[in-house]
């Protein structure tokens, strides 16, 4: 197992090329490889959607590169101009409702964005890992919990789908050509720079420091497992150095804190995280096409990798708060000032 001085040691100089990089994780995974003196590449959209989500220097790659996931050719001139040699692909349209909505995008982003750049990764020689965001989400339905990395994966609904066909392109590409590439499925992620505000931790936060109550789209009894965003950058990081054993390619591994909680007991830690357990949530019911209880098992991980968890549920729900505080202290200022 190695130490956190020679984690931080494995990724000074190395080149890496991150999709997604101004996304919600894109944005921790990067400060977190720069604070590990990594030289990183981000891919990100062409039109950026606004402020930074982390108003961090170290939160901003070394080079941005504007276009699309499913840019082969863009992909392909990128990975050999920079000498990429580990690659994150953290791209995606991550949310469920909009997945439902209108598949295509999604579909196009999620499982045509996931070959074309497995693609061009096959055609370099210089790339030495590969690390493919799948997510919990790829399991479906199952007869029993908690899941673990041999639970079929069965899918249903578009988003779900979406990450199941990405994590199987993955395994294949492994299978066939021997490419060095691993599967992350991680359990629902939540932290600062999330700003997709109809999930409930960055919804209830928003609502409860407006002092509003919140509004769950569920009936409050579907059962979820949560992770804090620098525990899966962490955990990401430490499952692309293990890459340099082959016996992990082509593996699949879950991260979560395993800690199951239903959406009524998770928005009440965030009204005490807080101070607002004195609001009571205003439950919909509407919610339609989910899973009524998900959650992980890390077991693998923690044999395999000797992985655990650095933040537990309440104190990183602290820091969550603080950084919501900040962010829309700054929105609300911003707003003002454009508006005069």
């Amino acid at each position: 197992m190695r130490t956190m001085t020679e984690a931080k040691s494995f990724w000074k100089d190395r080149r890496v090329f991150v999709t997604g990089s101004e996304g919600f994780l894109g944005s921790w995974m990067v400060k977190d490889l720069r604070e590990r003196g990594a030289f990183v590449v981000g891919l990100a959209r062409e039109h950026p959607a606004g402020a930074p989500r982390i108003e961090d220097a170290t939160a901003h790659p070394d080079v941005v590169i504007r276009g699309s996931i499913v840019d082969y050719g863009l992909l392909l001139r990128t990975l050999k101009e920079y000498e990429i040699e580990t690659v994150l692909h953290l791209a995606a349209q991550a949310i469920a409702g909009t997945a439902f909505k209108d598949p295509l995008p999604t579909f196009d982003a999620n499982i045509r964005g996931t070959w074309q750049l497995l693609e061009a990764c096959r055609k370099l020689s210089t790339i030495k890992r590969i690390v493919v965001a799948s997510s919990d989400k790829a399991y479906g339905p199952a007869d029993r919990m908690p899941y673990d990395e041999t639970t079929p994966l069965l899918a249903r609904t578009p988003y779900e789908v979406s990450k199941s066909c990405a994590d199987m392109i993955a395994q294949t590409y492994h299978v066939s050509y021997g490419l060095p590439v691993c599967i992350t499925r991680a359990a629902n992620f939540y932290g600062g720079g999330d700003l997709n505000f109809s999930r409930i931790v960055p919804g209830t936060i928003r609502s409860a420091l407006a002092g509003s109550a919140p509004v769950l789209r569920s009936d409050g009894t579907m059962i979820r497992d949560y992770i804090y965003v620098r525990d899966v950058t962490a955990a990401y990081l430490l499952l692309a150095q293990a890459m340099d054993d082959p016996k992990h390619w082509g593996q699949a591994f879950n991260f979560s804190l395993e800690l199951q909680l239903t959406a009524l007991e998770m928005t009440q830690k965030i009204l005490d995280a807080t101070g607002r357990s004195d609001l009571k949530p205003v439950i919909l019911n509407e919610a339609k096409a989910e899973i009524p209880v998900q959650y992980l098992s890390s077991a693998r991980a923690r044999r395999e990798l000797g992985w655990k968890a650095r933040f537990m549920l309440e104190e990183s729900l602290i820091e969550t708060v603080d950084w919501y505080k900040t962010y829309l202290a700054s929105a609300s200022k911003r707003e003002c000032q454009a508006a005069e």
